[in-house]
């Protein structure tokens, strides 16, 4: 039996794609082109808030980590595209203190078991060692599974001495959280006679941050439509340029970076003044 035709719409809209592809690539490199004429403007930390996973997930009939699995594979290739542009740091939310308490431990482990894996494949990452990245692990440690705890303890340990670019992997991570955290640190400090408490200023605190010695992000980038930081590097992100995207991160392209960098690139940034 002959099998059966693809419905009308759906054959049209595959020969569309087809159709479009020269044009998507031709637009591609106008903006990298565009992008990298003015260098000196490139953000040097972009943080990213990878949103949409489980909703993907269930917009194409599948269970929810399989929506996490998908959203790691387009990590890897956001994170090489951004290497490639020059970004010096960037800063992954890759799973927050909420997601760490609340969410079903079935999924929980889904999620552990994938940042665990990724990390022993960063360790061992060819463009990692080329570009001499740095890689760190931050958050609430104490909450994570002795397995995630041995992988990001063996790509710190790997990436220790590199310093060129950083990547930072936050799990179990939220801003409030490590807000405390630092704070905790200052009180001890000063408990200790380290520290006079008149001494505490904005710098005092940044240095206790997990973030403590890079600059913060410029540019923090969004997925799913939510317009919203949710908790993500709170204090660093005073002065960041937001850029959110209408589309599930499974789904991102390059053309969806370079477009957010382009967007960076346009604005003007005051600090303040």
């Amino acid at each position: 039996m002959p099998a059966r035709a693809a419905p009308m719409s759906l054959r049209l809209w595959r020969a569309f794609s087809t159709a479009a592809k020269p044009l998507y690539s031709l637009y591609e490199k106008k903006l990298e082109a565009e992008i990298l004429s003015s260098r000196e403007h490139l953000p040097r930390h972009v943080g990213i808030i990878p949103d949409g996973n489980r909703r993907w997930a269930r917009m194409k009939g599948l269970k929810e980590w399989l929506g996490h699995k998908e959203g790691y594979k387009k990590m890897r290739e956001v994170l090489t595209w951004l290497l490639d542009l020059g970004i010096e740091v960037v800063t992954v939310f890759a799973m927050s203190t909420e997601n760490c308490i609340r969410r079903s431990p079935e999924e929980r482990e889904k999620l552990y078991e994938l940042i665990a894996g990724g990390l022993l494949e960063l360790a061992k990452e060819p463009i990692v060692h080329k570009n001499r990245v740095k890689v760190r692990v931050i958050g609430r440690c104490n909450l994570w599974p002795e397995h995630l705890r041995k992988a990001a303890e063996e790509v710190m340990e790997v990436t220790k001495d590199y310093g060129d670019r950083v990547i930072n992997i936050a799990v179990c991570y939220g801003g409030r959280q490590e807000i405390v955290d630092a704070v905790r640190e200052i009180a001890r400090k000063v408990k200790r006679g380290e520290l006079e408490p008149d001494e505490i200023d904005e710098e005092t605190i940044t240095k206790h941050l997990y973030t403590q010695d890079l600059p913060d992000p410029d540019l923090i980038i969004r997925t799913s439509g939510e317009e919203r930081i949710s908790n993500f590097l709170l204090w660093q992100s005073a002065y960041s340029e937001l850029y959110f995207a209408n589309i599930y991160w499974p789904e991102i392209r390059r053309i969806d970076i370079l477009r957010a960098i382009r967007d960076y690139q346009r604005r003007q940034r005051r600090f303040g003044k």
